[in-house]
């Protein structure tokens, strides 16, 4: 049996992938909402413990939950691979295990979000990019900053869903989509590399057009009301390429969950996701290196040495967090200062390799009166001696600027304050909820309900259903957070997600993040020592 997929992408009409990937995402929130409100362990098989962007319902399986139509629209004839009337009707619904029909919709879901990520690149190109009344307002410099190399970017979209195309018509059951999946990130997905590392200045150049061009806006906002863009951004079509890549490594973890142990499909997904993966990296330090450097000079210019100067300005080197503090002055049992001013204020910039202390003076300037290297700095939290003392840590500096420690006593605004300031101080020290066994055993975690775009450097941007292990909480409202499917690090608002209550979906979300990731000995090694921190 095959499948014609020209037919199938017929059958989504103005099917934008935005519109798909907020579908997606939200009922898989749903749909773990409804697996986390199950306290019957026999309720919830292991194959079903952790949802996929397109959980399918078995026809066989009863215990299945509700059949999820992600692609739902309506103009579309079906909506997931077991609707598809070529397996209607060739009875191989009766004949395979449910496993495999879940990893069937898996391989399937794959495909056809790529052909709308297709359609809304094509979009982006045919209506925005090719608009004639845009092309006669922008220079050509400002249009390559715009639109940079979406074209090489949708023709490589265009071979990947030829190829998927072909696998798909050769049977109506799918053999495996991640072979080519690693084929395409080997061979040609390095185009998204070029594309993502340009989005600081892409989204620079959008906000100057529109402030400085008046005839730019009029027409964006004209092409952005045609019903062609669903009421969708200019810009939410400009960060296509970016959202798509680091949803296609998930899209390859969902097939991994689901394939069998040990097999070659188990092997190949590995591989996908691995090399997924380290295009992902290289797209988030594309961009991480443009902004970096810009604002490393912005700092250099700001920073007057009282002390002997340190080159701030390094290829290695980044910020992690700035900010006011209070510096206590005198002792702090002194009853005589009472009726003095306590604190006074200085100003921290933490660098990944380097923390550098000032008090700020006029003209937006910052002297430096002390610095020590970030691997010998160590924090202490002082226990509660009243309102004067509350979110109050001690910083001490192990070998500072003139070569021996220093300690410093450091009042902080609130306790998530305090608490950001001691862990990026101070990595290593031990969380709230994680010690070196975490993984072995329960751990808080929490699913984001609303997406968040960091503010602070310290901070983490959230996609909803991102799934997180929660490090560490403040009684202020702030959660510190570790994203399961790529371990980073960062705060962002409890209010943004909610907690995952059933401990056997919480092991289960831990379990498979140690499959996804157990091709790569290294990984696990940096997982345990995270842990231990």
């Amino acid at each position: 049996f095959s499948c014609n997929l020209s037919d199938l992408l017929c059958s989504f009409p103005g099917l934008l992938y935005q519109e798909y990937r907020d579908k997606s995402t939200r009922e898989e929130i749903e749909t773990r909402r409804l697996q986390d409100s199950q306290t019957d362990p026999e309720e919830t098989s292991p194959s079903e413990e952790t949802p996929s962007e397109a959980e399918p319902t078995s026809t066989i399986e009863n215990k299945a939950p509700p059949q999820i139509n992600l692609l739902r629209n309506s103009n579309s004839r079906f909506n997931l691979w077991q609707d598809l009337p070529e397996v209607q009707s060739s009875g191989v619904l009766s004949i395979l295990q449910p496993d495999e029909i879940k990893l069937q919709e898996a391989m399937f879901e794959l495909v056809t979000s790529e052909a709308s990520y297709y359609k809304s690149l094509n979009l982006l190109v045919s209506h925005f990019m090719e608009n004639e009344r845009l092309k006669k307002i922008l220079h050509q410099s400002e249009a390559h900053i715009l639109f940079s190399n979406v074209l090489d970017v949708m023709a490589v979209s265009e071979r990947f869903l030829l190829d998927l195309e072909q696998r798909v018509e050769e049977n109506i059951v799918i053999s495996d989509v991640c072979d080519i999946v690693y084929q395409h990130t080997v061979n040609h997905f390095s185009v998204y590399i070029t594309y993502v590392s340009n989005q600081t200045y892409q989204e620079r150049a959008y906000k100057q057009l529109l402030q400085d061009k008046p005839a730019f806006r009029e027409v964006i906002s004209q092409l952005e009301l045609d019903p062609k863009c669903k009421g969708l951004s200019f810009s939410s079509f400009l960060i296509l390429p970016f959202q798509r890549i680091t949803r296609l490594k998930l899209l390859v973890q969902n097939i991994l969950k689901k394939v069998e142990e040990k097999s070659d499909r188990e092997s190949t997904a590995l591989d996908a996701h691995k090399e997924l993966e380290t295009v992902v990296k290289a797209c988030n330090e594309g961009v991480r290196k443009m902004s970096r450097t810009e604002q490393m000079i912005s700092i250099q210019k700001k920073l007057e040495f009282k002390i002997k100067s340190v080159p701030i300005i390094s290829h290695s080197r980044w910020l992690l967090k700035q900010g006011e503090l209070q510096q206590m002055n005198g002792p702090k049992t002194s009853r005589t200062l009472r009726t003095k001013k306590l604190f006074r204020e200085i100003y921290l910039f933490l660098f990944n390799d380097l923390l550098v202390i000032c008090r700020q003076i006029p003209g937006d300037k910052y002297q430096v009166f002390d610095s020590a290297p970030r691997g010998l700095l160590r924090v202490e939290e002082l226990e509660d001696q009243g309102q004067s003392l509350a979110n109050v840590f001690i910083l001490r500096l192990l070998e500072n600027a003139d070569d021996r420690e220093a300690s410093y006593m450091l009042k902080a605004s609130s306790q998530s304050e305090m608490k950001r300031w001691m862990i990026s101080l101070a990595p290593n020290r031990r969380t709230k909820f994680v010690s070196f066994t975490s993984r072995l055993v329960d751990c808080p975690q929490i699913q984001c309900v609303h997406p968040y775009v960091a503010q602070q450097p310290d901070e983490l941007s959230l996609e909803l259903a991102d799934v997180l292990n929660i490090l560490d909480k403040t009684d202020d409202g702030w959660i510190f957070g570790e994203r399961l499917h790529d371990q980073e690090r960062g705060w962002f608002p409890s209010s943004m997600g909610e907690e995952i209550l059933n401990p056997k979906i919480r092991a289960q979300n831990l379990k498979e993040c140690f499959r996804v990731h157990k091709s790569d000995d290294s990984q696990r090694r940096k997982l345990g020592s995270r842990n231990r921190q």
